[in-house]
């Protein structure tokens, strides 16, 4: 979560910059031992992240001239950061806010697009990445330490009784205990590989046998399950992810250093100048 806090707060800092480009001596802040006005706020924000945040408003606009981005695009990213981080990405949208955090997307998409354009792939290896891509589902657990108390739960489940209930009942999962065992939506590599391939494997209402994991014993059911979409559907989402996972942060690098010396970026503010020096 590092990368992403320290993004989230220079994403915040570029609204706060932006927001005062203009300078002047309009007061912002008014207390009894003086005024804060514009200046002095912008000129405290540029010492302390002036450098950072100028280099992510040349990349934007530099990168924006020659690739485009999508708001869905920034969607699926923006999901993807919410099934990741879950609570921790709500507090950096409480701290930051939505729209800086949409800004810091689309900086990293147009970044990635640049890195990729050079990229080749097969058609094999699209459809290969469609064959083994999984979309998202839902399930419930109950979570307990030893097999003969997993034993015993799911024998009360295949005599009918409630699943939610006995979760909150029995559940060593407090997080999803107090909400029936659910444990809301998931995809591939987000839960341990026994628990991952036993949920996989069930269908929607289906209850699992106890499932061993390093956190004990669990009994699963599955809710729902998102629709695979077709390969056409899906085939200019997969050519992006297949040519992202074939480079690497130098080469990201390196290509935006490259289109930044060709737009020639002279930065005239004298405090900010060294901003582009490695």
């Amino acid at each position: 979560m590092k990368k992403w806090k320290i993004v989230f707060m220079t994403a915040a800092s570029v609204l706060a910059l932006s927001a005062c480009n203009n300078g002047g001596s309009e007061v912002i802040v008014e207390t009894k031992a003086g005024d804060i006005t514009k200046d002095e706020f912008y000129k405290a924000m540029k010492e302390r992240v002036g450098k950072e945040v100028i280099r992510d408003l040349v990349y934007e606009k530099v990168l924006g001239k020659k690739y485009k981005v999508s708001e869905k695009e920034i969607d699926r990213e923006i999901q993807n950061l919410k099934d990741t981080y879950g609570a921790q990405y709500d507090l950096a949208v409480q701290q930051s806010g939505e729209q800086a955090i949409r800004n810091m997307v689309k900086l990293d998409l147009l970044r990635q697009k640049a890195a990729i354009e050079d990229v080749k792939v097969t058609e094999d290896e699209l459809k290969q990445y469609y064959n083994q891509y999984k979309p998202q589902i839902r399930a419930s657990h109950i979570l307990v330490k030893d097999e003969k108390t997993a034993q015993e739960i799911k024998a009360k489940l295949d005599k009918g009784e409630d699943f939610a209930k006995l979760a909150k009942e029995y559940s060593q999962d407090a997080g999803s205990a107090q909400n029936g065992g659910d444990l809301g939506w998931f995809g591939p590599g987000k839960m341990v590989k026994e628990f991952e391939d036993a949920a996989y494997a069930l269908n929607v209402g289906q209850v699992s046998q106890p499932v061993k994991t390093e956190y004990g014993y669990h009994i699963i059911k599955v809710t729902d399950k998102k629709k695979k979409p077709s390969y056409e559907q899906m085939k200019e989402e997969i050519e992006f992810e297949v040519k992202k996972n074939k480079i690497d942060s130098s080469k990201m690098e390196s290509k935006v250093e490259k289109l930044i010396k060709d737009a020639n970026v002279q930065v005239k503010d004298s405090d900010l100048k060294n901003a582009f020096q490695q």
